[in-house]
């Protein structure tokens, strides 16, 4: 498991490697909502994002979202596992279901998002 993992409000998450590249996901709360993933649409590699851009397009059973890129950097690399089994987002979005990784364009982006404690109070407030 991760560690350090820190969350937006829009139910993303983000992770800086040892090897200092980002990897970017969705909370299990996030897929829980979305219901049963059919389809993930991944940015370009080589794309540069800047942070709370909609980047990543899902498609569920119940409807479609975009996902907001916690912060801002270039895209290094795709879950290509996606592609043929979008349903690992479902089963195991903090792990074999992450989405994107990316090189930081700045990690001082970071504090702008909650650690483990703040994400988990914030759902437990959202009724």
């Amino acid at each position: 498991m991760m560690n350090d993992v820190r969350y937006t409000r829009d139910h993303g998450w983000v992770c800086i490697d040892d090897d200092g590249i980002a990897t970017i996901g969705i909370t299990d709360y996030a897929q829980e909502q979305l219901g049963d993933i059919v389809y993930v649409q991944m940015p370009e590699i080589g794309r540069d994002l800047v942070q709370s851009e909609e980047c990543i397009l899902i498609e569920s059973v119940k409807t479609t979202g975009e996902v907001k890129s916690p912060i801002g950097g270039r895209v290094v690399e795709v879950n290509e596992l996606l592609a043929e089994q979008p349903e690992k987002v479902n089963e195991s979005a903090l792990d074999d279901g992450w989405l994107v990784r990316l090189e930081p364009a700045d990690e001082e982006e970071l504090e702008d998002l909650m650690d483990a404690d703040d994400y988990e109070d914030y759902v437990s407030g959202l009724g």
